[in-house]
């Protein structure tokens, strides 16, 4: 796909104009980027956003003691860090790419000026940022309300969508194990649980889904609070 085509996909232009596309191609940055770059670091000044062309980039926190936990994951055609152009101007966590990746930076004064000047790319800014929120809240939920194998079946049904026949981790299971918010010996146990109830079946990062009724369920349930 071409950079045009990687800009109208990503949830916060979605309707530009064709004259919009011209003016954000105008003011965005291509980088490419190596495996393993740290992009920013937590509390640093926010700079501007990202929007993933081809690669992967894990947007991430440490603990006081050195511990990650992974926020998200972000594929091409989405955002990342667009939210800390706005309220303190701070970068609210680190951003590592996964592998080599192709980047298009939004500088953040170039950007807020066009804003200012186009109103329908700022209603598609907040539609884009209230998506976001959103998937912060089903995050939360899910920490909140769902044990680890409600969580794993919860995201390999999302991972699945229609299909719901095998699906294939994008990343490696510590760092889905960071994702979903345990460990990893705890997400090798609960891999093992449900390949023994024959849900699934895993061979490597290929996940074959045996019952994908039961698999759904799961992920529905709630814990016992």
């Amino acid at each position: 796909m071409t950079l045009t085509d990687i800009i109208k996909q990503c949830h916060l232009f979605v309707g530009v104009t064709v004259d919009d596309l011209k003016l954000l191609m105008s003011v965005c940055r291509t980088r490419q980027v190596g495996r393993g770059e740290i992009l920013f670091e937590q509390g640093e000044a926010a700079t501007g956003f990202y929007v993933v062309a081809t690669g992967k980039v894990k947007v991430y926190k440490l603990s006081p003691e050195g511990k990650e936990r992974i926020l998200h994951i972000i594929f091409p055609g989405n955002t990342f860090a667009d939210a800390a152009i706005f309220d303190d101007g701070c970068y609210p966590a680190f951003a590592e790419t996964l592998e080599a990746s192709t980047l298009l930076f939004f500088p953040k004064k170039e950007f807020l000026d066009l804003l200012h000047r186009h109103s329908q790319l700022a209603i598609n800014l907040i539609a884009g940022l209230s998506k976001s929120l959103r998937q912060f809240i089903t995050q939360i939920d899910d920490l909140t309300f769902r044990d680890v194998p409600a969580r794993l079946a919860r995201y390999l049904v999302g991972l699945g969508g229609d299909r719901m026949v095998s699906v294939t981790l994008p990343f490696s299971k510590a760092q889905l194990a960071s994702n979903l918010g345990t460990v990893s010996e705890t997400l090798s146990r609960t891999f093992r649980k449900l390949t023994d109830e024959e849900i699934i079946r895993v061979q490597g990062k290929i996940i074959e889904i045996l019952d994908a009724d039961r698999l759904i369920a799961l992920a529905d349930s709630s814990k016992a609070i």
